[in-house]
């Protein structure tokens, strides 16, 4: 069938884009989806999204073997249903730092020119403290209904540590410790298919096809972009411009099965090159985090958080510890003077949070995961057999990465041991084994370290030799064809990567409209 815009992946990226483009009554869009509608229970469920991985609505994606990290395999959850991520992750909403933006030191993209789209997106409910966030958006920025009582003795403990309270996280600068503002409607999930699809798909010019893969992006015989094939040999064609949202393992993969990348590595994948832009792929980056998990003698965490006593209160009243986030405060520092910015993010969950969630918990305990904010090292994504993808994040193999996580967990350490968290903070628990020198810590992170669930970069916008998107997002030298999602960061923010996701799609939509 044929279209005016064509795009790929209802993520969060995805769902901005359809929403913003499909407002405009003459034109006609299509949203493919590959995985289907987002109907469970557990998805508007806050508490319960570790419930959703290794499902149907999760790509259930795993790495390649870690050389650095004693040879494991790392488990990476990816959303595969309306919503994405967004749908199936712990609902946070952070911003990062000013450093950030300015730091791509690309044209339009500074921080004060990527702040209106910020706040384009949002609507705080409850408090707006300094108006740090837009008053008129989709997306319901809250804090969450009832926090754990050990998160408000995080909180106490950051501050006698000598760290700032912020009023609100989302300023220009996040150096400081706070309740995490979540994307959640009184007590229930919030998602990009809530915020922004939702609403638009009862408009008659944009279509939502769910159980639809794409295969590759259809090019004419000059090279441009004109359509997508899907599913068993389906197409949809784009007189204007096809929109590739899938994500930072998506998005590069459907490129190079398009014959869009190195030709030499397309070739060796059985793929006729179709464009040379080695970039592809390239520039993986993740936020790997470790965490301090100790026992709590006192039984008041999440542990609990099913019991029929609870289920009640959140069917009929969506209170108590199913509204949770789980990762409920979070504190951002510099492990040294010398660092410009935070480069290392401090976050609470008032339960033993191991195996991602997916092993219950033997007891009542604490983690404060330690997480690398702005990671040296640099991985990529390949083709592998049957047109599937190889994803290898190269972990640890930043020159400073060790250090920096090393020194984090040393602060994680020393926050479990202040007067406000004593009565809270036990024995460790498995999996940390109570590790206090360098060397211990360092094996403990090589040991247990995970994804923070933050992998971007693989299509990354810049104007150098190793650019896939320019700054206005179009794939360079591919008319018709842009990139605006994750994967186009140059480099990870010191923050979570939703809100820069939404912050990319809203200003794309100016950038499709204006061209």
């Amino acid at each position: 069938m044929d279209y005016d815009y064509v795009i790929v992946g209802a993520g969060a990226a995805g769902c901005v884009l359809a929403n913003r483009l499909s407002a405009d009554p003459a034109v006609r869009v299509v949203l493919l989806e590959a995985g289907g509608a987002d109907r469970r229970m557990e998805i508007r469920v806050p508490a319960a999204f570790s419930k959703l991985f290794r499902t149907r609505y999760d790509w259930n994606y795993t790495t390649a073997k870690q050389a650095e990290m004693f040879g494991r395999e790392l488990y990476w959850p990816q959303g595969r249903t309306l919503g994405g991520s967004s749908s199936i992750n712990a609902q946070m909403w952070v911003r990062g730092h000013r450093a950030d933006y300015d730091g791509w030191n690309l044209p339009g993209w500074s921080y004060d020119e990527v702040l209106p789209y910020f706040r384009r997106s949002e609507r705080r409910v409850g408090s707006n403290r300094g108006e740090v966030y837009g008053t008129g958006g989709p997306l319901l920025v809250s804090e969450l209904r009832a926090p754990n009582e050990t998160t408000l003795a995080f909180l106490r403990a950051c501050e006698e540590a000598g760290m700032t309270r912020l009023d609100e996280l989302n300023g220009a600068s996040n150096e400081g410790f706070s309740q995490t503002p979540v994307l959640q409607d009184r007590g229930r999930r919030w998602s990009a298919a809530d915020a922004y699809l939702r609403p638009a798909m009862s408009r008659p010019n944009l279509t939502v096809l769910t159980a639809a893969e794409a295969r590759r992006v259809l090019l004419d015989e000059t090279g441009r972009a004109t359509g997508v094939e899907y599913g068993e040999g389906r197409r949809v064609t784009a007189a204007r411009e096809v929109i590739v949202t899938a994500g930072a393992i998506g998005s590069p993969r459907l490129l190079m099965l398009s014959g869009i990348g190195d030709p030499d590595e397309l070739r060796a994948a059985g793929v006729e090159p179709r464009h040379e832009l080695p970039g592809v792929g390239r520039n993986l980056m993740d936020h790997l985090a470790a965490g301090v998990v100790v026992e709590c003698p006192v039984p008041v965490t999440l542990a609990t958080a099913e019991s029929p006593g609870n289920l009640a209160r959140y069917l009929f009243g969506r209170r108590g510890p199913l509204t949770s986030n789980v990762g409920e405060a979070v504190a951002f520092l510099r492990t040294s003077p010398q660092e410009p910015a935070p480069d290392i993010e401090l976050l609470f969950a008032p339960v033993p949070f191991v195996d991602h969630g997916l092993t219950p918990p033997p007891g009542h305990g604490l983690t404060l995961g330690v997480i690398l904010l702005r990671p040296e090292s640099r991985g990529r994504v390949t083709l592998g057999d049957g047109g599937g993808v190889v994803i290898d994040p190269c972990y640890l193999t930043g020159e400073a990465d060790l250090r920096r996580l090393v020194a984090g967990l040393k602060r994680a350490r020393a926050l479990f041991g202040t007067e406000a968290m004593r009565p809270y903070a036990g024995r460790p628990m498995k999996p940390y084994g109570g590790e206090q020198t360098d060397e211990e810590l360092a094996r403990y992170a090589r040991e247990a370290a995970e994804t923070l669930y933050h992998p971007a970069g693989t299509c990354k916008m810049g104007i150098d030799d190793d650019a896939v998107v320019d700054p206005s997002l179009r794939v360079i030298g591919v008319p018709g064809l842009r990139v605006a999602d994750v994967s186009v960061m140059p480099a990870l923010n010191r923050g979570h990567t939703q809100a820069p996701t939404v912050m990319i799609a809203e200003k794309a939509a100016d950038l499709i409209r204006s061209s």
